[in-house]
């Protein structure tokens, strides 16, 4: 049969007589290669339409995994030990007591004969493509299910009792953990996580991936809560951490690659009441791009912020939550007007990514090196730009204005809901305002959204009691969302991009800031003078197609009044 795969194949279509004498070339010189391997690893013939001339020739089915609901009995019943070694997937137990598996091996019979003595029934094999099977098997048995299998029986042997093993840092050093602390932080980063929270429970151990800013929880093999102090044990050692120390907090890092991409993982253990809680901040390298045209802000704010970092002094901050988005903004400004005739340093807490032509310092609180420390020495460096992690207290904020007094551009960044509310933080630090009105030239607030899936977006009629009190009914009497599919993982969004609220002070808002207006007042003031809120700027997005009304009410607070704005048709219907 498997000689007759080419044959088969162009019968089916799918390949031509130049393929065929390609494929029985290369065979030639791969003698211990089997010929399906050839054609697939050749990339004539997808997996997919290989597997269905196969399911037809052979007599068997092929499904679509996304499509299917598996039997829990048939997923109790075949050892998770199986599943992982051999890629194969139950999908129901029959009436008749006929085991039904997903596989992508249509010649791997040993496997199925295996599987029928290891549970006692009938096993019937339909098609399914690899990458599918992979991510049920993750899906159903959790990640680093075989290597749980692995540890408990090594566990057991061991400590004789089932519970975890006296020596930490050896099981910690042991390949099973390495492997299964490995998976769960690779497929993490597949996932596009940004951050990954492990959490010790009273009733186990829970991981959660933030994804497109929205924890998702981590399918895991139950077993995991036995090894969840070597679990810990291991990332401190990658980290380079302490791992006898369990009562205080410790920070570290790690470097490590994942798909030929380089890694890095900011780490932060706490202590807590079931066990020591980690937190790791992925930073993937290869996927960011520090480019403003590409960050979502529009032609109307990129101009007006691109006047304001090609300013020669003055302060420039970015403000909003953590996860806001803050730093790639900033990194983006910098890599826009960097330049060999410009003098840029930067001190940061931690530097998250470096940068060419671009002077970084990384805060050492140890030795005394904050953010007022390292902005001071700075300025004995002679640079043009200056960007400061974060205006934390009085003191730095005081050398920022120094700073941009002195004839440098100061970027840095702010926690804080709006824009308008920065002057009034600024003022309650200690800064005095006239400082303040002097130098800020201008202020920019963000928020990340998430984009809605363009393979799963579909129109919905939308009635008024659909809405937000404070949203309009849209003229077009619809708008977009994602159903949910399998790339999106059923959430109907993937990806973020950025919403923006510039404010840059005017002439009527300079004397508010001297006499300490509220920031109500300033806010009313800024938007009279055209100032965009963040819940405006999102509504844009909203009816151009790009991300919910939902997902707006999640990161933006409701503004008195939101403008009623006529989508643009033609820039609605095009895919981002």
């Amino acid at each position: 049969m498997l000689d007759q795969i080419p044959e088969i194949l162009k019968a089916k279509g799918f390949l031509t007589d130049e393929h065929l004498q390609s494929i029985r070339d290369q065979s030639a010189k791969e003698v211990d290669k089997r010929i399906d391997r050839i054609i697939l690893d050749s990339g004539l013939v997808s997996e997919e339409n290989y597997l269905r001339a196969l399911a037809e020739e052979m007599g068997f089915a092929f499904t679509d995994l996304s499509e299917r609901q598996p039997d829990e009995e048939a997923i109790r019943l075949t050892p998770s030990k199986f599943v992982f070694k051999n890629k194969v997937f139950p999908l129901a137990l029959e009436e008749n007591g006929t085991l039904v598996v997903a596989t992508s091996e249509p010649f791997e019979i040993l496997s199925l004969d295996e599987l029928e003595t290891l549970t006692g029934h009938a096993v019937e094999p339909i098609f399914a493509p690899e990458k599918e099977i992979i991510k049920q098997i993750k899906n159903y048995f959790g990640v680093g299910g075989e290597t749980i299998g692995d540890l408990v029986g090594v566990d057991s042997n061991e400590s004789g009792e089932g519970g975890e093993t006296n020596d930490e840092e050896a099981m910690a050093e042991s390949a099973s953990v390495i492997r299964l602390v490995n998976e769960i932080l690779a497929e993490a980063v597949r996932e596009r996580a940004s951050d990954i929270h492990i959490e010790p429970g009273e009733e186990g151990l829970t991981i959660r991936n933030r994804v497109d800013g929205v924890l998702q929880i981590q399918a895991l093999p139950p077993e995991i809560f036995r090894f969840q102090s070597a679990i810990a044990s291991r990332i401190k050692i990658m980290s380079k951490l302490n791992i006898a120390e369990k009562r205080k907090p410790q920070d570290g890092r790690i470097k490590m690659k994942v798909d030929g991409r380089d890694i890095d993982l900011r780490v932060s253990i706490i202590p807590m009441l079931h066990g020591e809680g980690i937190v790791l901040r992925v930073l993937d390298k290869g996927k960011m791009v520090y480019d403003l045209r590409k960050i979502g802000m529009d032609q109307e704010i990129y101009d007006e912020f691109a006047k304001l970092i090609a300013l020669p002094h003055g302060i420039l901050l970015v403000t909003g939550p953590t996860g806001s988005g803050k730093s790639t903004t900033l990194y983006s400004a910098l890599n826009e007007i960097k330049g060999e005739d410009t003098k840029i340093i930067t001190v940061e807490d931690p530097v998250e990514y470096q940068m060419a032509g671009i002077s970084q310092i990384q805060v050492n609180h140890k030795v005394g090196l904050d953010f007022s420390a390292g902005l001071r020495a700075i300025l004995r460096h002679d640079p043009d730009v200056v960007l400061v992690g974060e205006i934390r207290d009085f003191e730095t904020g005081q050398i920022a204005i120094q700073a941009a007094m002195t004839g440098h551009l100061v970027f840095s960044t702010l926690h804080t809901n709006d824009a308008p509310s920065t002057f009034s933080r600024l003022v309650d630090m200690g800064i005095e305002p006239y400082l303040v009105s002097s130098t800020v030239m201008g202020i920019m607030a963000q928020r990340l959204v998430r984009r809605i899936c363009e393979n799963c977006k579909t129109e919905v009629a939308v009635h008024p009691m659909d809405l937000p009190p404070d949203f309009p009914q849209p003229d077009i009497g619809f708008l977009w969302k994602g159903q949910g599919c399998e790339r999106c993982r059923n959430t109907g969004y993937s990806g973020r991009f950025g919403i923006y609220e510039l404010l840059k002070p005017s002439q009527a808002i300079q004397p508010l800031i001297l006499n300490r207006a509220a920031s109500s007042i300033i806010k009313a003031q800024a938007i009279a003078d055209g100032m965009l809120t963040l819940r405006n700027y999102g509504w844009r997005r909203v009816l151009e197609g790009k991300t919910t009304a939902e997902e707006l009410s999640r990161v933006t607070k409701e503004d008195e009044v939101i403008e009623d704005v006529k989508p643009n048709p033609s820039i609605a219907v095009v895919a981002e």
